[in-house]
């Protein structure tokens, strides 16, 4: 057999030629690789070196201030600390371990965990009182950073709490006004960078490099401290005297919306708001038993504004949007009589009034003192369904009121062609649909001020530390939803009905009041739940204050004039003097 002949020279010259090649092409691109990135890439490189060898720490900035008109602080902040540990730095992680346990009222073995924690920072505690920071400071352990931040303080602890609202860990909003103004409120956090070596032990001649936090700027609001702590009062009274669910009570402006109390007890610990303890007082409910899930579920009712996230049959505090719907179509006058025989058939319906036997024969006034059903079922048709709905849109009952508080809740409210003769009845006195609190008192405000539509709000101002004015709140002009010659006649006819009918109660001599009873039953029907309330306002020919009271299921007694017009008239008697609204000779209120 033939032996195979050596490969040829020229073959192997070849081969060396494109390992030669590919040899110079990898040269070309490692050059080509240095090259960018010494020169092109050298800053994006050196950054990242920077940052192995720094270590930055954040510096809370301070929140800004809410205050009321009066210029009393609401929320503000203390300051607290935030201890650390550097693994790295520690030189006696025993003596660390103890100091910190014992400093901190911290398990041994929890604190144990993170001083051994391979990090290059790992947090021990936050929220610490400053008197404990710097008693660790004093200790000088090595390893142990104390750093000094802000919590959120509430000096009045549960005042308004569901109006103001409060702030988390990282101190931002979480409901109310905290949440609502929080760009305003959060300012900007400042840093600490430290250098270090390529052990992660700071540098002990680099220093350090300081970036101030911007303090948040303050915000000013139309609540009255003063006005909101005598709400409160009354509305604690009041529940606890009838043993109700809860009680809202409501004190703004009727000419510019401005709200000077919002109340809704049960409040809740606003330096504590995750504690459930006096939330479920009196209740089978054990906060030790339940899931965390649960809690959540129970915290977020404990927060809710009942005011304004939750809807309610506004019963007959409802006529006086029907009675100035019917005044503004001509279909109505002061001198109509309507019959009364203690209900109203309406097709298979029969409808009661709240006095059994009737009022008999009586006029327009006279049916709205009485809070007469049977005569309000007139009303109503005589609007029709079709022009009722368009007031209600005319009157802004369809949108929302535009508070400046997250989370309010829209009308619940038929479609026109769903309305029948039994819907619009029942919806001339109140019933079958639903409204919040806020946007019943907003409505009655645009009705007796002269008929402009307001917008309620809490935001006045956005103010620096020293009080100067940053940025003025601005609200929307409302229209004009009813003529000014309505909402006169509406004010006598208001001031009637505490001066002759069902708002007796919240008659005060020498003060003339308007105002209007209301009582219904709570969904579903024949549960013998019943919702109690009253609106008030004064001086009734020229309104500069209004006040609502809803109270949730009272025990006992639950009509609206008997116990709700009390807890207003109470209102008034230490509200009116303080915003200077004197009291006047008695005269009646007479329109042509």
């Amino acid at each position: 057999m033939k032996e195979r002949e050596p490969k040829s020279r020229t073959y192997n010259r070849k081969k060396l030629s494109l390992v030669f090649c590919v040899c110079v092409l990898l040269l070309i691109g490692l050059v080509v690789r240095l090259v960018r990135l010494m020169v092109f890439e050298a800053d994006y490189y050196q950054e990242l070196a920077e940052d192995l060898h720094q270590r930055e720490r954040s510096i809370k900035a301070a929140r800004g201030r809410i205050l009321d008109r009066n210029g009393t602080v609401l929320a503000s902040n203390r300051t607290v600390c935030t201890v650390s540990v550097v693994h790295s730095q520690i030189r006696d992680p025993e003596g660390v371990i103890e100091a910190l346990s014992r400093e901190l009222d911290l398990p041994e073995e929890t604190v144990r965990k993170r001083v051994e924690k391979y990090s290059s920072i790992e947090r021990i505690k936050a929220n610490v009182d400053k008197e404990t920071g710097d008693r660790i400071r004093a200790l000088e352990l090595k390893g142990v950073k104390i750093d000094e931040d802000y919590k959120r303080s509430y000096p009045y602890g549960s005042l308004a709490s569901k109006v103001l609202g409060f702030t988390g860990s990282d101190n931002q909003g979480i409901i109310g006004l905290e949440v609502r103004y929080d760009t305003y409120l959060q300012g900007q956090n400042g840093t600490i960078l430290t250098l270090t070596d390529a052990r992660g032990i700071e540098l002990a001649d680099a220093g350090e490099e300081r970036v101030e936090p911007v303090p948040g700027a303050d915000l000013r609001v139309s609540l009255d401290y003063n006005i909101q702590l005598y709400a409160e009062q009354a509305a604690k009274k009041v529940r606890e005297e009838k043993q109700a669910t809860y009680v809202s009570i409501l004190v703004l402006n009727p000419r510019n919306g401005e709200i000077y109390a919002n109340v809704n007890v049960p409040e809740f610990d606003l330096n504590n708001p995750y504690d459930l303890t006096d939330y479920l007082a009196g209740t089978a409910q054990d906060p030790a038993t339940l899931t965390e899930e649960q809690k959540q579920d129970l915290r977020n009712q404990m927060w809710r504004n009942q005011s304004i996230n939750d809807t309610y049959e506004p019963g007959s505090i409802f006529k006086i949007v029907t009675a100035a719907a019917a005044l503004e179509k001509g279909v109505v006058s002061l001198q109509d009589r309507f019959s009364c025989p203690g209900f109203r058939m309406v097709e298979d319906r029969r409808i009661r009034c709240h006095k059994v036997r009737g009022h008999g024969s009586e006029t327009f006034v006279q049916a709205i003192e009485n809070s007469c059903n049977p005569a309000f079922i007139d009303i109503g048709q005589r609007v029709g369904a079709e022009d009722f709905c368009g007031y209600f849109r005319q009157f802004g009952l369809m949108e929302k009121t535009g508070i400046d508080l997250p989370g309010e809740a829209n009308i619940i409210m038929h479609k026109l062609e769903n309305i029948g003769l039994v819907e619009l009845a029942t919806m001339s006195f109140g019933q079958s649909f639903q409204i919040t609190p806020m946007q019943m008192a907003a409505t009655v405000s645009s009705i007796v001020n002269g008929g402009r539509r307001i917008t309620p709000h809490f935001g006045v101002a956005i103010e620096n530390q020293e009080g100067k004015v940053l940025k003025k709140l601005s609200w929307p002009k409302g229209k004009q939803v009813v003529r000014p010659e309505t909402s006169e006649i509406m004010r006598f006819l208001l001031e009637k009905v505490v001066s002759e009918g069902g708002g007796k109660k919240a008659y005060i001599e020498g003060c003339r009041i308007g105002g209007k009873t209301a009582t219904s039953q709570t969904l579903p029907r024949g549960t013998n739940k019943y919702i109690s309330s009253f609106i008030g306002f004064a001086p009734a020919d020229n309104p500069e204050v209004l006040a609502m009271c809803i109270i949730h299921n009272p025990q006992g007694v639950y009509y609206g004039g008997t116990i709700a017009a009390p807890v207003i008239r109470d209102v008034f008697t230490n509200i009116l003097p303080y915003l200077g609204i004197e009291k006047t000779e008695e005269k009646a209120y007479t329109t042509e």
